[in-house]
């Protein structure tokens, strides 16, 4: 279903983005640490970012528009990228495990969640583990591995899928050759011009080629294993998530899900899908407005059901 409204025709800077008002790694009960940056008043509405592919704590979104919605805004590196600590062999549920955590820590409760780009699939994980209280997938990675897909994936993709399938072990092996460059030059290289009018400003270009970086301080372990974990069957059960989600894609995105979220938007009981013309991968930082305005709306709600 295309559910977008008037908010897709917005006419929205892109490019919005500050460098973190605070940064800091939090224990947890095992001894590694977790890394994160928050935006926004302290204050605010938690709202958890699981960012995407080999990128760090340090890419958020929404410049301006955080402050001005009351939206505490937290980024958080997965094990291995960044200054979190490596787990190796870590699983989505271990995730989730990690950001319960995080959050008993930091004070924020159940948070509503934001997963971008690889980050969807870690942060649908939290809500079908009771971690988030409402979601928004945008430009979320699909489950590519499902069977359904198989006929209209690309052939490097496909033989990537069966791989990983295959030979787990050697596709992350495979994963681990990547590197920061090679990152930048592959989302540059597949990406429409909408969405290169954002990359390529120099402010957000500047952050992102930070954020990949630092995701690659510790090596390409952690990003090898995220990239296993969500090309392959996802553990979790989609149809049993009982939290609020909404799943956005741009028009022009083919790159995330070869159906614009169709399909994974009738998997999850109630989901609402927003497909927004004029903008592909990038929508995260183009409509970052509707996306936390519409996630806030979930977060009141959940508040009232939860003090009836």
């Amino acid at each position: 279903m295309r559910d977008f409204g008037s908010m897709a025709m917005m006419v929205i800077m892109t490019g919005c983005i500050d460098v973190p008002a605070r940064q800091g790694e939090s224990a947890l009960s095992d001894g590694r640490l977790l890394g994160w940056a928050e935006w926004g008043p302290l204050d605010g509405t938690p709202v958890l970012l699981c960012p995407g592919a080999a990128t760090s704590r340090w890419l958020g979104f929404g410049a301006g528009v955080v402050e001005a919605l009351g939206v505490r805004l937290i980024s958080v590196d997965r094990p291995g990228l960044g200054v979190s600590t490596p787990a190796p062999g870590r699983t989505f549920s271990d995730f989730a495990g990690d950001v319960r955590q995080l959050c008993a820590r930091r004070g924020l409760e159940r948070p509503v969640m934001v997963g971008n780009s690889q980050g969807a699939p870690f942060a649908l994980a939290c809500a079908a583990e009771g971690v988030a209280s409402a979601l928004a997938v945008v430009s979320g990675a699909d489950e590519v591995a499902r069977p359904q897909f198989a006929s209209v994936l690309n052939a490097d993709l496909r033989g990537l899928v069966e791989r990983t399938a295959c030979d787990p072990a050697g596709a992350e092996e495979f994963f681990a050759g990547f590197t920061a460059d090679a990152m930048w030059d592959m989302v540059m290289a597949g990406s429409p011009g909408c969405d290169l009018a954002v990359y390529q400003d120099p402010d957000f270009a500047a952050a992102y080629r930070r954020a990949l970086d630092e995701a690659f301080a510790q090596g390409p372990a952690g990003y090898a294993r995220d990239t296993v974990l969500a090309m392959g069957r996802w553990p979790f059960a989609l149809d049993e998530i009982a939290v609020p989600v909404d799943i956005w894609y741009g028009e022009q995105d083919t790159s995330h899900s070869p159906d614009n979220g169709a399909l994974l938007a009738a998997r999850v009981p109630g989901a609402r899908r927003h497909v927004v013309p004029g903008i592909g991968g990038a929508l995260l930082w183009t409509h970052a407005e509707p996306i936390l305005t519409r996630l806030l709306e979930k977060a009141v709600t959940g508040r009232q059901t939860r003090g009836s």
